[in-house]
C-alpha cells in the first residue's frame, strides 16, 4: 500500500477586519445597545424635591383614611344613643370619681370567684345528705305552734304604705308604690327587670347607687327582691355587707336574704349555690349575721333540720370573732327552744373559744331548763350537752356539775349519757388548781403514744 498523503492547511491570508456592509454595522449595534448587567448597574439618588412631593403624597393619604375611620366611630356612637334613648338608662347613672376603683374591684372579684368556689365546694356538697325522717319527726315536735309568718321587705313596705296612704303614689294598683319620683319609679322598675334576667357581669350602676340612699328601703322594693335570680342576689349581698352598716345591713338580711334562702330549701330541698355564697358573704359583718339569720332563723319557731345543717355549715367552716360568738350562744341560750337551736349552740361549741362565766352560767341554765320536761329530747340535745361538758368541765362550778348530773338522770340516752357523767366525774371545779400528779400521768401517757408514732 502506498504512504498517505497529508493535506496542507489552508489558510486565509487576509486577516477578518469588519467590513462597512450594513449587516456588520446592524450586529454592531446590536452588542452596544446590549442590557447592562444587574451588578454592573449604579444606584441613583431620588432628588430632594421628588421625595419631598412622595412624603406629602403619603400624608395626604394618612389623613384621608383617619377622617373615614372617625366617620364609621361617630355612626356608631349616634346609633348607641339613639338605642339608650329607647330603654331606661340605668346601666350608667354618670360616673364619678370612684366609678374606675369599683370597676377594677369588680374585676379583681370576679378573678378570684373562681378560688372562691372552689374553697365552697366542700361545704355546699356536704349537706346533700339524705336526713332521717324520725329525726325530722322528732324535731318538729319542738316547733312552736303560734309561730307567726316570717316578715319580708315588701310586706315592711306595703304595711308603711297603707298606714301613711296619702303617701302612695296610686293605691289602685295591685303593688302599691311609694311617693316617689316616677322617673325613679321607672330607673329601678327596669333594674329590677335586669335583675330578675342576671347571670353574671356587672350590675346596673344605678343598683349600686342604693346603699348611699336615706329610703333605701323604698327604692329596693321597686326593683322586687323576690324575683332576683339567685346570682343577683349574691351580687346584692356582696354590696350590700360592703358599703352599709351594721344596724342596717342586718334589715337587708332579716328582710330579704333569709326569707329567700328558706324560700328556696323548701322548694329545691336543697339551696342554690349562689345563695350558698351569699350566706357566706353575709358573715362579713358577723353581728348582722347574727341579728338578721341566725336569730331571726332560731326564733321563728320552724327552723327545720335542712335549714339547720346548711346554715351550720357555713358557722362551721367561716372564721367568726369570739366576742360575736359569745353573744349568739348567750342569746340562743335565753331563745325559746325549738329542736334545732341545739344544733347551733353545739357547733359555737365545738370551735373551742375561751368562754367567758357568764356564758357558760348562761348555757347551764338552758340545759337545766328541761330538768321538768316530760318530753323525749333529740339525740341533738345530748351531743350538745356532751360538747359542752367535754369543752368546758373543768370551767364549772361544783353546784353546776351537781345539777347537770340531776339532769341526765332524768333526761337519758343510752349511748350518750354514760360519757358525759364520765366527763362530769373526771374533772376539777372552776378556780380549782390542778393535780400535779394527774398532769404527770397525762404527760407520761402523751410520750407513750409519741413513742410508737415514731416506731
Amino acid at each position: 500500500m502506498g504512504k498517505k498523503v497529508k493535506r496542507g492547511r489552508q489558510q486565509n491570508p487576509e486577516p477578518f477586519l469588519p467590513g462597512d456592509d450594513s449587516e456588520s454595522v446592524a450586529a454592531s449595534t446590536r452588542k452596544r445597545s446590549k442590557a447592562a448587567k444587574t451588578h454592573q448597574e449604579q444606584s441613583k439618588m431620588i432628588s430632594s424635591g421628588m421625595s419631598s412631593k412622595i412624603l406629602k403624597e403619603a400624608l395626604l393619604q394618612q389623613k384621608e383614611i383617619q377622617a373615614e375611620e372617625e366617620e364609621k366611630v361617630q355612626q356608631q356612637q349616634q346609633q348607641q344613643k339613639q338605642k339608650q334613648l329607647l330603654k331606661p338608662n340605668f346601666y350608667k347613672l354618670g360616673k364619678d370619681e370612684n366609678d374606675v376603683e369599683s370597676d377594677e374591684e369588680e374585676e379583681e372579684n370576679e378573678k378570684d370567684e373562681v378560688s372562691y368556689y372552689n374553697d365552697s365546694v366542700s361545704n355546699y356538697t356536704r349537706y346533700q345528705e339524705e336526713i332521717g325522717k324520725d329525726e325530722e319527726e322528732l324535731l318538729e315536735s319542738f316547733f312552736s305552734k303560734d309561730a307567726a309568718p316570717q316578715h319580708t321587705l315588701s310586706d315592711l313596705i306595703i304595711n308603711k304604705i297603707k298606714n301613711n296612704a296619702a303617701n302612695a303614689s296610686d293605691p289602685s294598683e295591685g303593688r302599691p308604690m311609694p311617693k316617689l319620683d316616677q322617673s325613679i319609679i321607672d330607673l329601678y322598675k327596669g333594674v329590677g327587670e335586669a335583675l330578675s334576667k342576671y347571670t353574671a357581669g356587672k350590675l346596673p350602676k344605678a343598683f349600686k347607687h342604693i346603699p348611699s340612699m336615706q329610703l333605701w328601703e323604698d327604692v329596693l322594693y321597686l326593683t322586687e327582691p323576690e324575683k332576683w335570680s339567685p346570682a343577683a342576689v349574691y351580687q346584692a349581698t356582696r354590696i350590700f355587707a360592703s358599703n352599709l352598716s351594721s344596724k342596717k345591713v342586718d334589715r337587708f338580711y332579716r328582710l330579704v336574704l333569709l326569707p329567700r334562702v328558706r324560700e328556696d330549701i323548701r322548694k329545691n330541698k336543697r339551696l342554690h349555690f349562689n345563695l350558698y355564697q351569699a350566706l357566706k358573704k353575709s358573715l362579713y359583718k358577723p353581728a348582722a349575721f347574727n341579728k338578721g339569720i341566725l336569730l331571726p332563723l332560731c326564733k321563728s319557731g320552724t327552723c327545720n333540720l335542712r335549714e339547720a345543717v346548711i346554715v351550720g355549715s357555713i358557722i362551721e367552716k367561716c372564721s367568726i370573732p369570739m366576742l360575736h360568738s359569745c353573744v349568739a350562744l348567750m342569746k340562743l341560750a335565753e331563745t325559746e327552744y325549738c329542736g334545732t337551736t341545739s344544733y347551733f349552740i353545739k357547733i359555737l361549741l365545738e370551735k373551742h373559744y375561751a368562754l367567758p362565766h357568764r356564758v357558760l352560767d348562761a348555757l347551764v341554765a338552758h340545759f337545766m331548763r328541761f330538768l321538768d320536761d316530760s318530753r323525749v329530747m333529740p339525740v341533738i340535745w345530748h351531743q350538745t350537752l356532751r360538747a359542752f361538758v367535754e369543752r368546758y368541765k373543768n370551767a364549772l362550778q361544783k353546784e353546776d356539775k351537781e345539777n347537770l348530773a340531776t339532769l341526765v338522770r332524768h333526761q337519758k340516752h343510752y349511748l350518750v349519757t354514760p360519757s358525759i357523767i364520765t366527763e362530769l366525774e373526771n374533772s376539777r371545779n372552776r378556780g380549782e388548781k390542778a393535780d400535779p400528779m394527774q398532769i404527770n400521768i397525762l404527760y407520761l401517757h402523751w410520750r407513750f403514744f409519741l413513742a410508737l408514732y415514731h416506731c
